[in-house]
């Protein structure tokens, strides 16, 4: 039974968000103490975190960041700001997802199930084959830990950052189209800005960038992105 935490200081929402999930069988809890939510999330140890924007004392933005510094697991915004700026913040600061409100149910379930099957379920592990760790040319991606390393150096990557370097690698030098970058990121592509995939690009860029690894993802105008194996002459 996967166990969902809910950040969200509207009781009426949080309730009935709760409710919905025990109704399809997931294990729900409701954070309480908005000072301490990285505390109750060490406490409680979800396999998926919805979190509000706008709560008491520090935001969303804020507390996404505090989880990531100890956890990669999904995390999808729920909030009535319909800004392209607020989800690009929510994606910048380790968001995986971004629900605007209100929201029908049916697509709260709809999203949580998509996110748990491609972080622990059938679809965790994509590209090629089953393999563990992906290899090329003394790059490695480490699918156990969701890591990458180069030349002795490792950075821990979240869960969207993964499923991109990881649908990259598949295809070295050669371009994967944005739409095939995007399926592998979300079931359902109807309502994901293209900018949503930009972002999240650039980050799994900054993480190459931290590898000493430099302009490894080149922009493919009109078509999508292609991995330069560009650490062959480093080699």
């Amino acid at each position: 039974m996967y166990k969902i935490m809910i950040v969200e200081d509207d009781d009426k929402i949080a309730g009935i968000v709760k409710d919905y999930l025990l109704k399809y069988g997931y294990n729900a809890y409701r954070a309480i103490r908005f000072r301490e939510i990285k505390s109750e999330f060490l406490a409680y140890a979800p396999d998926l975190v919805l979190l509000d924007i706008n709560l008491p004392h520090y935001d969303g933005f804020y507390w996404c960041r505090q989880i990531r510094t100890v956890s990669n697991v999904p995390i999808v915004f729920l909030s009535a700001r319909t800004g392209e700026m607020d989800q690009v913040m929510a994606i910048e600061n380790g968001g995986d997802d971004y629900l605007t409100k209100p929201f029908h149910l049916d697509l709260v379930i709809a999203k949580v199930k998509s996110v748990l099957r491609r972080t622990y379920g059938e679809y965790a592990v994509s590209g090629s084959g089953n393999r563990d760790v992906i290899e090329v040319d003394g790059f490695y991606l480490d699918r156990t830990r969701n890591e990458a390393l180069w030349n002795g150096v490792k950075v821990e990557l979240s869960h969207n950052e993964f499923l991109l370097l990881d649908c990259l690698l598949s295809a070295p030098d050669q371009v994967v189209t944005r739409e095939r970058l995007l399926e592998a990121l979300w079931d359902d592509t109807t309502f994901v800005d293209d900018n949503t995939l930009s972002v999240n690009v650039t980050r799994v860029r900054k993480k190459l960038e931290e590898l000493g690894l430099d302009k490894a993802i080149e922009t493919v105008r009109g078509q999508g992105y292609r991995l330069v194996v560009t650490w062959r002459a480093a080699r």
